[in-house]
């Protein structure tokens, strides 16, 4: 039984950070590093706050976890120091939980019954436990290869390494498979690797979980790109099936905006790539943010994500716009009712080092020097408004007024279009949706027989802990496609139907 009386004994308390001054001057993760058991303490005091209620909406994919992860669970076993039990729940549902329980925002915890009422003291800090699990499960060596009982004589090729390839290579090769990743990139990860800063999630962490990947047998080629250094040809030859984990990396541009053809303004993965790769070893980043004034457009992850690299760089300021206003600090009932994601203001720890957000205002030109380098921007407060024919939304102007900020360094994190054009897909004779993602059916295949997709190639640019629960539901599907069913688990949640329009 839960503590039914813990969320009125505990308060929540989310994990400690680094000061800020401290964490600025470096690229540890910003969080705190605390004594093991110190830390198994505190973790179990927020389990105790679970109350393990009668339909727990945090692990329902339609609001909660779309891995369906048994979070009442493991709560519970960590409440009573079952620390064995409870990574044993968490990894039956979760190929990668130290990623998510860094990397995920948790939908889970705005689904959990606490969020209804502010005077609850709010959800139970989930993804700190199960963050706290997956330290604690490598710590004490839980985590150990699983090897396949036995091998089914098919082989499987897996084209990229991020997340959802990831998910879907290490079912696979569980279930006995020959299992080979394809990985473009010089190193593994995908997004992971070169898309996520260091400050967010320290590399050593997939390196760990990549070497009990190939532990269990996976094969892994670097450097290679499927559809030109290894042909379809070859892959339909040598395998008898092909997951695309591709992702959707094609970063929306802006081409409207006057001035957008200076240098000094990149897309967000640009800078981002760059400064991870610097962070590898691999010398100056090209696109760097030492001794500029830094704009962000874009309100999202992957603005933050530039803004707290850009501090770690060196930026004289950093400015993040945002068109749209800004949001309550906490939940409408009306606009985002519990147990949906709440359309709240959300606050990465890196807007709390240094910097400035402005919301309800866009860029209207950006102005440039004699060598054509960017040097400011032309800022208006504007209004988002969608036009009742068509549907589209429209940013207006509200006044008159013109502000002038410095700007040597313009990063665009306005979004993704979808996956990026490759020979791989015209080989396959696929072709992308309106929305820029690749289509299948309810079993995860592509209209080329034998080719299955999964991640951000067909949910569009989404959450880490979407890409490993489709990894693993097509995994499931490859299994079932080669051997005719198949014992693998999946969640019961992700579809691939509704976005195969």
């Amino acid at each position: 039984m839960a503590d039914p009386k813990g969320f009125l004994r505990y308060e929540r308390a989310d994990r400690p950070k680094r000061p800020r001054g401290e964490r600025t001057r470096d690229w540890r993760e910003v969080y705190a590093d605390v004594d093991p058991g110190e830390r198994d303490r505190a973790v179990a005091t927020q389990a105790a706050r679970c109350m393990d209620c009668g339909i727990p909406f945090c692990h329902s994919g339609s609001a909660g976890c779309p891995l369906g992860n048994l979070i009442p669970e493991w709560n519970d076993l960590v409440r009573r120091s079952d620390w064995f039990g409870a990574a044993e729940r968490l990894h039956a549902t979760n190929n990668f939980p130290e990623f998510t329980g860094k990397l995920c925002p948790a939908p889970c915890e705005a689904a959990c019954v606490l969020a209804i009422s502010p005077d609850s003291g709010g959800a139970v800090a989930i993804k700190r436990v199960e963050e706290a699990i997956a330290a604690h499960a490598w710590e004490a060596g839980f985590v150990a290869p699983q090897q396949a009982a036995s091998a089914t004589g098919r082989s499987v090729a897996v084209v990229g390494s991020g997340p959802a390839g990831l998910a879907a290579a290490q079912q696979l090769t569980r279930a006995g498979h020959d299992v080979t990743v394809f990985e473009r990139d010089d190193r593994l990860g995908g997004l992971l690797r070169y898309g996520i800063p260091e400050f967010k999630m320290e590399k050593q962490v997939l390196d760990r979980r990549l070497a009990q990947l190939r532990e269990e047998g996976t094969t892994f080629v670097t450097s290679c790109e499927a559809g030109v250094d290894v042909t379809v040809e070859e892959l339909r030859e040598r395998f008898d099936a092909v997951v695309l984990a591709v992702g959707a990396l094609r970063g929306r541009d802006d081409s409207v905006t006057p001035g957008r053809e200076l240098s000094g303004i990149h897309l967000a993965m640009e800078h981002l790539v760059a400064a991870n790769r610097e962070c590898e070893g691999d010398g100056p980043a090209e696109v760097h943010a030492e001794g500029k004034h830094v704009v962000v457009i874009g309100g999202g992850d992957t603005g933050a994500d530039c803004y707290g690299t850009a501090i770690r760089q060196g930026a004289v300021s950093v400015t993040q716009l945002d068109r749209y206003p800004r949001p309550p600090s906490t939940r409408d009932d009306e606009r985002s009712p519990w147990p949906t994601w709440p359309y709240v203001l959300r606050t990465y720890p890196v807007h709390e080092e240094a910097g400035e957000r402005r919301f309800a205002v866009a860029v209207q030109r950006f102005v440039g020097d004699d060598d054509g380098r960017v040097r400011e921007i032309e800022l208006r407060e504007v209004e988002v408004r969608r036009d009742p024919e068509t549907g589209r939304r429209e940013v207006v102007p509200t006044g008159e007024h013109v502000e002038r900020l410095p700007a040597d360094l313009v990063l665009l994190a306005i979004g993704f279009e979808g996956v990026e054009p490759m020979p791989l897909l015209d080989d396959l004779g696929l072709s992308l949706t309106k929305r820029g993602t690749v289509s299948c059916g309810a079993d995860w295949q592509t209209q080329a027989d034998g080719v299955f997709v999964c991640g951000d190639a067909h949910r569009g640019a989404s959450l880490v802990v979407w890409a490993v629960a489709e990894g693993r539901s097509a995994a499931k599907a490859v299994d079932e496609y080669l051997m005719g069913d198949s014992d693998l688990p999946a969640p019961v949640h992700p579809t691939a139907l509704p976005l195969a329009v």
